[in-house]
Parts: structure tokens; sequence; C-alpha cells
């Protein structure tokens, strides 16, 4: 039995399945479904849990190289928003790009976790290094 880290065995599968450079999506509750991409849904009510909260989870075993994210996140969200992601990102690469171009990305990653995340355009594509 898992007692310590990740208990989803769902999510543990996925993420034993990343390989370098491949890529991981963490999405708010409103991205699109994606019918041909595992998809983790892990949302319960609103914001319960949040991206940040499966980044951190995420973080303690996952090596991160870069996170690709919309460019429009930081132009729909508060100063104090945009710096709690900043903050959870540190020490990370981070790319923006347009929302489209972000989307155009999605068909490439090896699997979707879903959150209840409200925060506007708070998904983010993790690439393992």
């Amino acid at each position: 039995m898992v007692r310590t880290g990740i208990l989803n065995p769902q999510i543990n599968f996925l993420l034993s399945r990343v390989r370098h450079t491949n890529t991981l999506l963490i999405t708010d509750r409103g991205f699109p479904y994606w019918p041909r991409i595992e998809m983790v849904d892990l949302s319960l009510v609103d914001d319960i849990p949040r991206v940040l909260d499966v980044l951190r989870a995420i973080r303690l075993n996952f090596t991160i190289g870069q996170v690709t994210m919309a460019d429009e996140f930081r132009s729909n969200n508060s100063p104090a928003v945009v710096n709690e992601f900043a903050q959870a990102l540190s020490g990370l690469e981070i790319h923006y790009e347009t929302h489209v171009g972000f989307k155009k990305r999605v068909p490439d990653v090896i699997g979707i976790i879903r959150t209840g995340d409200t925060i506007q355009y708070a998904n983010m594509i993790l690439e393992s290094s």
C-alpha cells in the first residue's frame, strides 16, 4: 500500500509512462475533453483540487524541464494569482503562447489531469526533462 506521495493509482501510472521530453497536461475544469488522450479527472467541486495542488504534488517526484502556459493567463488574472503561479513554478523555464497555439500542443501529450480549478487559463503543459 502506498503511504506517502501521490496516492492516486491512475496518476502514478500516468507519471510512470512519461519519459524524457514527453509532456503532461494539467487543466482547469473547463478545458475541452480530448477523446483519444488518457484523462485522469480529479475535479470534485469548484477549485478542489486546483492546478497548483496537482503541480505541487507532482513536483515531489517528477522532473519538469519546462512549462508551457497560455499567454492569456497573465492578462486575464490578477497579479496575485499570476504571482502565486510564478512562485509554484519557481526554478522552471516557463514559455507562454496564445491559447490557440497551446491547444495545438495537446494531441502530443501523454495524458491529462483535470482539476476543479476555476482560474482562467490555468492550464499548463509540463515537459519532462
